[in-house]
């Protein structure tokens, strides 16, 4: 009946080690960590925070909030991080659904979002910053001593997030300490981290990799983090040799590709880079290994349970691929009506395992929809699995199109244009065609400083390589395609941009 921080805490061997060093000079060691979270619990506990209540935050990338996360979990709150690009409107989706006894935000917001919790009923609205209403002065003003840790099961809940809602509103995914433990532990133990690692985090932490994978992990392993405000390329390059290991999206490595002062000798110290959170290019693989000797390790997960395949620590990386289950992970193919499907057969990942979500907040439904009977998670990721056991993915559900009655993936296709010269990368949608139902498009960026093919060369090259029912009808060249904070395209806008291709 421990909570996840006394779990993680039990590992910890030197309270000297460091946990984060950050941006601006500071320092907090895994010693410091008990006084700092158990400050932040009594300031909690204080406005009324129990366990099972849920406490809201939007707030920028510090120590604190690394902080405030753990305390939530030493108080048996549910800890719901929001995305900082969230707007007031999306917030009142978010606070009324989740109807949260605390909401911390940023000091430029507290004003607003004052506004609306008081219309919304949300008792507590607290900022990171100083001055009336900050959760830090309650802080320096609790009574640390007085703090005692809540026991937690390993299945309540220890955080929901929310997913993207591209298809409908967003969904709360309920994440259970035994989930976040578990998938901590796997992945400590697959990327074989250790005390001694030094992991470089550049990535946001409202969002699972930022948060549960990258800072999980690391304290599920005892090891330290360089912690930087956001991405940026001339910082990483700066402090990686100081670093063992770095979590990022593909974005992060082709930013430092294009870096002339990202050389082999930066990153000759560091043992380990991972990709995660939307697809690697083979070819920004093959060019980084090119610049570093060193060959990203791709790997799988969603915001529902955390991480599920990669690629092994030792033994073969394949581009293309995210490699196998982790430790105690198990994954199966399945057509849509349950079948489970062989080798190198297409159809929808399913997931099982202790890492799997305990289902979306306040929606038995939806939750009863995604779980076959059987409790296996539906994914609506298209994959595979090949005759050697790795698993790759080829699209969501919900972006396969039906063309002529023919189901069409696309990133068979984007793979075809992926690999043209000229081309910097490529996204495939269908979009409504008289005819056919949908029309398969192509929506395609130059390579920079390069000669692009044209729309005929593209549909050729295509028909050349596959059938000629998932070959484009047509190409559109665009400047740059529309992603989320985490990288991933946004094929909803692309499709809704597009949706007139054939009507001219």
């Amino acid at each position: 009946m421990t909570n996840l921080y006394q779990h993680f805490r039990a590992g910890w061997s030197d309270p000297a080690r460091p946990l984060m060093h950050t941006d601006d000079g500071r320092t907090v060691t895994y010693g410091d960590l008990d006084g700092f979270t158990a400050a932040f619990g009594a300031a909690l506990t204080a406005a009324g925070v129990k366990k099972g209540d849920r406490v809201a935050v939007q707030v920028e990338k510090t120590p604190e909030a690394v902080l405030l996360y753990l305390a939530c979990q030493r108080v048996g709150a549910v800890y719901l991080p929001l995305n900082t690009a969230y707007t007031l409107s999306e917030l009142e989706y978010f606070l009324s659904d989740a109807e949260p006894v605390a909401m911390v935000c940023r000091p430029k917001d507290e004003g607003d979002i004052a506004d609306l919790c008081r219309r919304l009923g949300v008792p507590n609205v607290f900022t990171l910053g100083t001055g009336e209403g900050s959760l830090l002065d309650a802080v320096g003003n609790a009574d640390a001593g007085a703090f005692a840790d809540e026991k937690v099961a390993e299945d309540d809940l220890a955080a929901i997030l929310y997913t993207s809602g591209t298809t409908g509103r967003s969904k709360g995914a309920m994440l259970t300490r035994r989930g976040l433990q578990s998938n901590a532990e796997a992945l400590a133990d697959a990327w074989r981290f250790t005390p001694d690692d030094v992991l470089l985090h550049a990535l946001p932490i409202f969002h699972i990799h930022g948060l549960f994978v990258a800072i999980n992990t690391v304290l599920a392993s005892g090891a330290s983090m360089i912690f930087q405000a956001r991405f940026d390329p001339t910082a990483v390059i700066g402090a990686l040799p100081r670093a063992t290991a770095m979590m990022g999206v593909p974005t992060f490595y082709v930013r430092l590709l294009a870096e002339d002062g990202f050389t082999r000798d930066v990153a000759g110290h560091m043992r380990l880079f991972v990709s995660g959170s939307a697809p690697l290019l083979e070819e920004t693989f093959r060019a980084f290994e090119a610049r570093t000797g060193h060959r990203i390790l791709e790997r799988y997960g969603m915001t529902e349970t955390g991480m599920n395949t990669s690629n092994p620590y030792d033994g073969d990386r394949r581009p293309g691929t995210v490699g196998f289950p982790l430790p105690g992970v198990s994954v199966r193919v399945a057509a849509e009506d349950g079948t489970v499907l062989g080798r190198d057969e297409v159809g929808v990942l399913e997931v099982k395992g202790p890492n799997v979500f305990a289902g979306y907040w306040r929606m038995p439904e939806k939750t009863a929809e995604e779980f076959r009977p059987d409790g296996w998670f539906i994914t609506g990721d298209v994959g595979k699995i090949d005759a050697d056991g790795y698993v790759h993915i080829v699209g969501r559900s919900k972006d396969m199109i039906i063309s002529g009655g023919y189901n069409v993936y696309p990133k068979e296709i984007e793979t075809v244009i992926d690999d043209m010269d000229g081309i910097g990368e490529s996204a495939v949608i269908g979009v409504p065609h008289s005819d056919f139902g949908e029309g398969v498009v192509a929506v395609v960026v130059p390579e920079s400083g390069g000669q692009a093919p044209a729309e005929a060369d593209i549909i050729a090259a295509a028909r050349k390589h596959l059938a000629g029912y998932k070959a484009p009808k047509k190409v559109f060249f665009v400047d740059a395609l529309p992603r989320n904070t985490m990288g991933k395209v946004q094929k909803a806008e692309l499709r809704k941009r597009f949706a007139g291709a054939f009507d001219r």
